[in-house]
């Protein structure tokens, strides 16, 4: 299957994972700073932007064999919400094509239980996945509100967010459908000491999606891993808090090129 991909730039291959409904146009705004340094890869999520979409992908397991064949034979992966759980599931099968991960407003798990207090609560989550049914662009609109709620810039990210859905192509609803069952049901706390690779979680302090709690989970979790919260960011901190965003990932990459000896 061909995915709808974007390269540019030079250097070591920096690879972005959009999140739930969008496309690869939201790291337009950051694209063009890495590009200095990095060949910067933009994969569409399959049945997003510029993608097909596949009936093969069902679950986690599923959509990571269809973003698999799309990577370099070496890259630090960038993953974005449901893009960052893809990018940990990519890095647990391919340790070996992938040598850095950066885990932006993800978690293990999406969904609330007993043992996981930072996740959405199952009334939540089983309202969106109602309202997808009946009235797709309205929940849309709704997730696009969430991800953008408490962050000091939540105006402007949400404009930039509605019109980066509008830029890249609206999702096929069998994929959000997908995209929506890999939330409610992903789950991959115990295999997270497993990330033998140097990782980045960054997450706003002020995000409602993945709550920071599952961010410092996470970063705990993995060996070695480094943590940095945005202060009074959302969910989409490389919209709202663009120079911050690249001048931590940045500081991470040149630690970890140095670190590896790549």
């Amino acid at each position: 299957m061909k995915l709808g991909i974007e390269t540019a730039g030079s250097g070591d291959a920096l690879v972005f994972l959009h999140g739930w409904a969008l496309n690869s146009r939201v790291w337009d705004g950051i694209a063009p700073v890495l590009m200095r340094d990095f060949t910067v890869v933009r994969i569409d999520l399959p049945g997003h932007g510029a993608s097909p979409w596949p009936p093969e992908f069902a679950d986690l397991t599923s959509l990571a064999a269809v973003l698999a064949p799309a990577l370099p034979e070496h890259c630090t992966l960038v993953g974005w919400s449901l893009g960052g759980v893809a990018a940990m599931a990519l890095a647990l099968t391919l340790r070996e094509r992938i040598g850095r991960l950066v885990l932006v407003g993800s978690t293990p798990r999406f969904l609330r239980s007993e043992d996981w207090p930072h996740g959405l609560a199952g009334p939540v989550v089983e309202r969106f996945a109602a309202l997808l049914e009946a009235d797709y662009e309205a929940t849309v609109r709704e997730f696009l509100g969430l991800q953008v709620k408490d962050d000091e810039h939540a105006r402007s990210t949400l404009r930039e967010l509605r019109m980066k859905l509008v830029a890249g192509g609206a999702p096929r609803l069998e994929a959000l459908r997908a995209g929506l069952s890999v939330l409610r049901n992903a789950d991959l706390r115990e295999r997270l000491p497993q990330l033998a690779v140097p990782t980045l979680v960054m997450a706003g302090e002020n995000d409602r999606m993945t709550p920071p709690g599952a961010a410092r989970a996470l970063a705990a979790a993995i060996p070695g891993a480094r943590l940095e919260l945005l202060a009074r960011a959302g969910h989409a901190p490389f919209l709202s808090h663009a120079g911050e965003f690249c001048r931590i990932l940045g500081e991470f990459l040149g630690r970890a090129a140095r670190a590896t000896g790549s």
